[in-house]
């Protein structure tokens, strides 16, 4: 199964992992916690959850299993799916592993604390060509080992 944190998806990431959908015809499954309009396809699936802030991860790791592929841009979703033995890949083509999703967590709660404390981080950057291009060629690499 191939998990999608849709909470915060770009539009053209959406439309990129449609079109990956019929072409590949392996499930996946789209997690938010509203509508997303997706087209009807026998390869999509949608999940609408309650609106609060973990709603998503937890459904995600509730029906998650060896093997599957998460794309999200969560970090601490991330750990949890690594842990469970499964790929997670974010929504500009990091694939992280057991290798580098404790620093990546520990940046992300560092940045917390700063932020909590007043410091201006700034936010991401907006999504950009280049970011799809990447998660493409990244999310591709991962789709020709993938055995659903």
């Amino acid at each position: 199964m191939i998990w999608v944190d849709a909470d915060a998806l770009p539009g053209p990431l959406k439309q990129y992992l449609i079109k990956a959908s019929d072409r590949t015809k392996w499930m996946f499954s789209f997690v938010a916690n509203r509508q997303l309009g997706l087209p009807s396809s026998p390869y999509i699936r949608s999940h609408v959850v309650a609106v609060s802030a973990d709603a998503a991860d937890q459904f995600i790791v509730a029906q998650l299993t060896p093997g599957d592929i998460v794309i999200t841009q969560d970090i601490p979703l991330a750990s949890l799916v690594v842990d469970a033995a499964a790929t997670a890949i974010s929504l500009k083509g990091e694939v992280w592993s057991k290798d580098n999703i404790k620093a990546r967590l520990h940046l992300r709660d560092y940045m917390d604390v700063l932020r909590g404390s007043g410091v201006q981080t700034g936010g991401p950057a907006a999504f950009s060509d280049r970011d799809k291009k990447n998660f493409a060629d990244c999310f591709e690499q991962l789709l020709r080992n993938y055995q659903p």
